[in-house]
């Protein structure tokens, strides 16, 4: 499958996940959603939050030029929070799965669809 279609089909196509990207570690995007775009500066930001995690609480989340607080941040996920949408961030072995959602979608229905797909990504090495 290609990387886009992880975007399409397990993220946006779940109707949990509102906007999404995968980026890579060692830099670039590999697939986004329409219209959501990170930044050269917002993506190598996200990779360093997974590496100081007091960055992350301290700073908050930018993702394409939107700010988010942030709720929760480790080595693996960092969660945040805008109003009624949110954001939640999850590291694979040479990825980041970048995803927001809008209200009404809850981040209870969001977390588990981003998490169980970078448990697969993991574990097929990704």
């Amino acid at each position: 499958m290609s990387w886009q279609a992880y975007v399409d089909s397990n993220l946006i196509g779940s109707g949990k996940v509102s906007k999404a990207a995968i980026i890579g570690l060692a830099g670039g995007v590999w697939a986004s959603s329409a219209g959501f775009t990170l930044t050269p500066e917002e993506q190598t930001k996200i990779v360093s939050m997974f590496n100081n995690a007091e960055e992350a609480r301290t700073h908050g989340i930018r993702l394409s030029g939107n700010k988010f607080f942030t709720l929760s941040a480790n080595d693996r996920s960092i969660y945040g929070k805008k109003g009624g949408d949110g954001c939640v961030l999850v590291k694979t072995k040479q990825a980041v799965l970048v995803t927001e959602y809008n209200a009404p979608i809850q981040a209870g229905e969001c977390t588990p669809t981003v998490e169980s797909l970078a448990d697969y990504l993991i574990g097929v090495g990704y």
